[in-house]
């Protein structure tokens, strides 16, 4: 028998010797799955005694991740937005950065409203909502909980991203509020919109060879590349937009780390006004955001 402060400590040393990302985290959920605690109680009870076949389940997690897989497929979650999602590797793993959208894409609406003179109780009554590309569902249903009244849709071209997506918004309850679907960036959805969110693909696949290998080995290829450049995605899905948008719509895209010198041109056209780029953290430009004329 091992105990808690023991096993810890020998799966952060494997994953460290491996070179793993943030080690110490991954380590610390890896041994939070397999024994169903939380951090409290992790450094709370370094004594507890870890049974022999938790103790292996640890481990072989460990030598998975410290191969490269990532610690969300290994546990299979990942939060986002406060939420806790369903991961596979049918599914990009949500990431931080993409909680930009949802922020860009709130602040929008509440301008918007105070322009045209309503009261700012924004829970999306009448709102018509759209997310291209919806993957885990981590944007439509973070809009979802937000704008308990709008009419939200999500689409995507795989089957088995958007179980996932419907497993996620069961379990946060909004899986009568949100409308999945199959189909190429808006095909199929007919009603003109007040807001359109994404975040398509947008690495290049020139790139791919300097991608982590948690990326590049395990996340789905479909999700990952917007073509040779990355950019690629964008022309169609910015074009789609104009005509699904109503007057004063909005448009919110997540951009790649070096795509926004490609895709604001094509947010010069006579079709959009207020175009605003938001910046992530790290001061990468993030989220470009426009308004349809």
């Amino acid at each position: 028998m091992t105990d808690v402060r023991t096993a810890l400590k020998q799966g952060l040393a494997q994953l460290r010797e491996a070179h793993v990302p943030s080690f110490t985290l991954a380590a610390e959920l890896l041994l939070l799955h397999v024994l169903c605690r939380d951090r409290t109680w992790l450094y709370a009870h370094p004594e507890e005694q870890v049974s022999p076949a938790d103790a292996e389940r640890f481990f072989a997690l460990v030598a998975r991740r410290a191969n490269g897989e990532p610690t969300q497929h290994l546990t299979g979650k990942q939060e986002f937005w406060g939420l806790e999602f369903e991961v596979t590797p049918d599914v990009l793993i949500p990431r931080p950065e993409t909680e930009h959208v949802i922020e860009v894409a709130l602040d929008r609406l509440a301008v918007r409203e105070i322009r045209a003179g309503r009261k700012q109780t924004l829970t999306g009554e009448g709102l018509q909502i759209a997310d291209i590309g919806t993957g885990s569902g981590c944007i439509a249903i973070a809009l979802a909980m937000e704008l308990p009244a709008a009419a939200i849709y999500a689409t995507d071209i795989s089957h088995s991203a958007l179980a996932v997506a419907q497993r996620n918004a069961a379990r946060q309850n909004v899986a009568d509020r949100v409308r999945f679907s199959k189909g190429n960036l808006l095909d199929g959805i007919a009603p003109l919109l007040d807001l359109i969110a994404s975040n398509p693909p947008y690495i290049g696949r020139r790139e791919a060879a300097s991608l982590m290998r948690e990326v590049r080995d395990h996340e789905p290829e479909i999700a990952l590349y917007g073509g040779e450049e990355g950019y690629e995605f964008y022309a169609d899905l910015i074009t789609q937009s104009a005509a699904h948008l109503k007057p004063t719509g909005l448009l919110v895209l997540e951009l790649g780390h070096n795509s926004l010198a490609a895709v604001q041109p094509l947010l010069d056209a006579a079709a959009w006004t207020n175009v605003a780029v938001t910046n992530d953290l790290a001061g990468i430009p993030r989220v470009i955001a426009a308004e349809k004329t």
